[in-house]
């Protein structure tokens, strides 16, 4: 019974050592694996990373700034509603042209027997090109304050330049029936006051008695008549 008792105690304290032993190396296993991240694991990448060019989005003009458009061509106008007079350069006849909205009414008249009333477009650009009757016409084209061109009436051809009129100058009209007879004149009052006219009388021309600009008032064969201001 006495020699039980050292073995008894150093068999106690070979399993007190064992004991020990196996709870250290628990204990070592348990921190290795709730430690810092494995040598396998990827960090993730910073929130600031710039993107990749491919996704980086097409830039845009600034907000509120002006939006480019195809510059368009400033619109055209009809020359502006004006009346002109002038002379054929040969100083034989007078050329008047009255313009409105684009369209123009013109008188040729020698003042003896040889007149034309012709009609036609105006172009943006101030050309013209008119016709009456008999294959009568007139082409000309308005440049500043003058027209200038020429007329052409029974294969016998002028030229003209029509300076810008001035109330009362500019192209005058009367038609009527006076005594039975069917009155139909046309007067073109020169800048200056020159007056050149014919007056027909069941198509018969005549030179034309002068009207008085101011009224456009006219006598013929006793009755007093008004002229009045052509337009087309």
């Amino acid at each position: 019974m006495k020699r039980s008792g050292p073995l008894f105690t150093l068999f106690a304290g070979l399993l007190l050592a064992l004991f020990m032993l196996s709870l250290n190396e628990t204990t070592g296993a348990g921190t290795s694996s709730y430690g810092g991240a494995s040598p396998g694991t990827a960090s993730p990448s910073p929130s600031g990373t710039p993107p990749s060019p491919s996704e980086t989005p097409p830039s845009q003009p600034p907000s509120g700034g002006p939006t480019e458009s195809p510059s368009a061509s400033p619109s055209k106008s009809a020359p502006p509603n004006a009346d002109y007079a002038g002379r054929t350069d040969d100083d034989s006849s007078a050329v008047a042209v009255s313009l409105r909205d684009g369209k123009a009414i013109a008188y040729f008249c020698d003042g003896r027997d040889q007149e034309s009333w012709l009609k036609g477009d105006v172009e943006d650009d101030g050309g013209m090109r008119l016709t009456g009757k008999h294959g009568a016409k007139l082409e000309g084209t308005l440049s500043g304050r003058k027209i200038r061109g020429t007329v052409e009436i029974d294969k016998q051809r002028w030229t003209f330049t029509a300076d810008k009129a001035i109330k009362p100058s500019g192209l005058y009209r009367a038609t009527a029936e006076v005594r039975g007879a069917q009155i139909d004149g046309g007067w073109i009052v020169l800048p200056g006051g020159r007056q050149v006219g014919i007056l027909k009388r069941d198509g018969e021309p005549a030179p034309a008695p002068e009207i008085d600009p101011e009224t456009g008032a006219v006598t013929v064969d006793g009755q007093r008549l008004t002229a009045r201001p052509v337009v087309p």
